[in-house]
């Protein structure tokens, strides 16, 4: 039996027939078209292959069906309305980590409809489908910034799923053609293989090789994981640790080496779990913070691997100390409150660690210049821990700082010395050597730099590339080897050639020397300033110390950008959505990322 078309649906039946076996003819081009019920194929067929053709109704509309047509009309002519709501769409699904199904909901498809209802929703498989095309044209344009780039960093990390899968995600880090620090996500796939350092240096040099910035790495950030380690030397790269991963270790193991403190953060964990899992003790909290004129905050409770969510729950057990110790004496409980004592001991010890998470925070930043911090803040912590031990009355305090001070010079002191560390310091205007603790380690940096300066001038000069530094010219330099009292006057062509290249050695490394030292010269800037704002306008005046800056300003001080992927990954792989496929899952980041 032939399917019952209800008439005055859609306008869009002007333009189709209704046939046998569920299926629709376009009065145009006669093409059939299975039909299910909905209007989603034809007006999706009549905007494809009919865009230019006027449609005109073929019977008397009423006025409200005048309008709805006219809408129709509007979209008809203008197909790129759908493609660009289609657009909006897949955004709001990358950037807001939405599930697929939404356009099934029922909530969704109502609200869509009152805001435009001839637009045409798409199924789950075509929303998937644009997905994939908009991974496909943003990464090819990702490509192409980042083989503009003089030289990139790249951060890397893993990470597991709710199935025990794991990811590998590596993220790099350039200054671009504006001099703008940008960061891109290379990948965040799906790693089955076991986490061995060979296998994670295939990987890598497999998407390096993908992105094609195998010469232009110039450092790799992980955490100290030996796997991470081994395959940075595998792939004979300059390799840094994790300044925020190496504070955490610093700070957790300070506390747990401080005698008696370990107990007050336990007794603070127990009452902010209490508060936290009990609806009657929580809004009991809430009632004294009333009573008291505080504001109604939740006790935080800390996370074992992040040493600043025990500072964050300490800070805030002690701001609410009066209204949890009111609660606590009201509700049913065998928790032992904390002590006046212990309180104290709280608030001098949150004095100590407070410039650990100012510099954690800092040190994090993914916007702004971060690895020619590190070695400013290491000695600004030093400062720091001699100040306030000098000024702690507590014994716990002072053990804290002491144990502090010692970890901070075994685990961090050699970030003085790391070239690629000491080089982006330098080249920070903000910084120069003052950053340093030891000026025989900021005179081996200087010395480093000279060297990297001459280097620059070398190549450009090998490469005859006009430079506005004072260098020698290629006649001049054989003009002086020619009158050198050294040349042989029977010297072969081959030991002309070595006092050349001997001479234009000396020259560089002069000319790098006159740059360097000028630059240092100058005042440093202030420390709120942007150091890339500053290259930007000073490019002309040290041009080779500026392609300098650009190698090495880029790198991160930590890899938390990685570990800020898998805040998102959790995001994406929930229960709700447990059977998504790896490579959607990848393909979804890496739209939210870049």
């Amino acid at each position: 039996m032939e399917p019952v078309r209800k008439r005055g649906r859609s306008e869009v039946w002007e333009h189709f027939e209704l046939l046998p076996s569920n299926k629709v003819k376009c009065l145009v081009c006669s093409q059939q078209l299975a039909y299910n019920n909905n209007t989603s194929s034809m007006l999706r067929h009549f905007r494809a292959k009919h865009e230019n053709i006027p449609c005109q109704s073929r019977t008397t509309l009423s006025s409200t069906q005048g309008i709805a047509y006219s809408f129709l009309l509007v979209y008809i002519f203008y197909p790129s309305s759908q493609q660009m709501l289609d657009s909006a769409l897949v955004n709001m699904i990358v950037k807001d980590l939405q599930p697929f199904t939404i356009v099934d909901d029922a909530g969704f498809r109502e609200f869509v409809g009152i805001l435009d209802p001839t637009y045409v929703i798409p199924s789950r498989k075509a929303l998937k489908s644009m997905v994939e095309a908009k991974y496909t044209e943003t990464k090819e344009k990702a490509k192409e910034e980042v083989q503009k780039a003089t030289a990139v960093s790249l951060t890397s990390d893993m990470w597991t799923s709710i199935h025990m899968d794991a990811y590998l995600a590596i993220t790099c880090h350039l200054i671009n053609e504006k001099d703008e620090l940008s960061t891109f996500l290379l990948g965040v796939g799906k790693f089955p293989k076991s986490h061995s350092a060979e296998n994670l240096a295939e990987v890598k040099t497999a998407l390096m090789a993908e992105w094609g910035i195998q010469k232009k790495v110039r450092c790799l950030v992980t955490d100290a994981a030996p796997n991470m380690v081994a395959c940075a030397g595998l792939l004979k790269m300059r390799h840094t640790i994790c300044i925020a991963h190496a504070l955490n270790l610093i700070v957790k193991k300070a506390i747990d080496q401080t005698p008696g403190l370990e107990h007050i953060r336990s007794k603070a964990r127990k009452i902010a779990g209490y508060f936290r899992s009990s609806t009657t003790a929580k809004e009991r909290l809430f009632q004294m913070q009333g009573q008291m004129g505080r504001p109604t905050l939740k006790l935080i409770q800390e996370v074992e691997t992040r040493w600043n969510s025990t500072f964050a729950m300490l800070q805030r057990m002690y701001q609410q100390r009066e209204p949890v110790g009111a609660a606590l004496v009201t509700l049913k409980t065998d928790l032992t409150p904390l002590t006046s004592e212990e309180y104290h001991t709280i608030n001098e010890c949150l004095g100590v660690l407070s410039t650990f998470n100012e510099a954690t925070t800092e040190l994090s930043e993914e916007r702004r210049v971060s690895g020619s911090k590190v070695i400013p803040l290491i000695r600004m912590l030093r400062h720091a821990l001699n100040t306030k031990q000098s000024q702690a009355q507590d014994e716990k305090s002072i053990q804290l700082c002491s144990n502090l001070f010692r970890l901070l010079n075994d685990r961090v002191s050699s970030y003085e010395t790391m070239s690629i560390m000491t080089l982006a310091t330098l080249l920070d205007p903000r910084y120069k050597t003052v950053g340093f603790c030891s000026q025989s380690n900021a005179q081996a940096a200087v010395k480093r730099l000279t060297g990297e300066c001459a280097t620059v001038i070398r190549i450009q000069e090998q490469q005859n590339t006009p430079s506005t530094s004072s260098a020698t010219s290629q006649p001049q330099l054989e003009a002086t080897v020619a009158s050198s009292s050294t040349t042989p006057s029977t010297g072969t062509p081959y030991e002309t050639l070595f006092l050349l290249i001997t001479v234009m050695k000396i020259n560089a490394t002069a000319d790098a020397t006159v740059e360097v030292q000028r630059y240092l010269s100058d005042p440093i800037i202030p420390r709120t300033e942007d150091p890339l704002r500053f290259w930007a306008s000073q490019k002309n005046v040290y041009p080779h110390l500026y392609h300098l800056a650009l190698e090495f300003l880029c790198t991160p001080a930590s890899s938390v950008p990685c570990e800020r992927i898998f805040s998102k990954a959790g995001e994406v792989v929930t229960k709700k959505r447990n059977q998504l496929n790896p490579s959607t899952v990848e393909k979804i980041l890496f739209l939210n990322k870049n």
